[in-house]
């Protein structure tokens, strides 16, 4: 099985946490609900960062921090 591009920005929150299953934790220490919400499977990373006013590059190195490890570089 192929997995998606980490890095793609049309990826949607389901495919994210599908294929990375520890993203999630990141998701729920900034209280965001992404997890389990219906649109997950239609929203990105940019959205859901729009609507919890985050700063999209610093939320994704934080979730490839915790999905790839601390050291991880794009």
């Amino acid at each position: 099985m192929c997995l998606p591009d980490f890095d793609d920005p049309d990826m949607t929150l389901d495919t994210l946490f599908r294929h990375w299953p520890a993203a999630a934790a990141v998701f729920f220490r900034h209280k965001m609900s992404c997890v389990g919400c219906p649109v997950s499977g239609f929203h990105r990373l940019a959205d859901a960062c729009t609507a919890y006013d985050l700063d999209p590059e610093a939320f994704r190195a934080r979730l490839r921090a915790a999905v790839f490890g601390p050291e991880s570089q794009p």
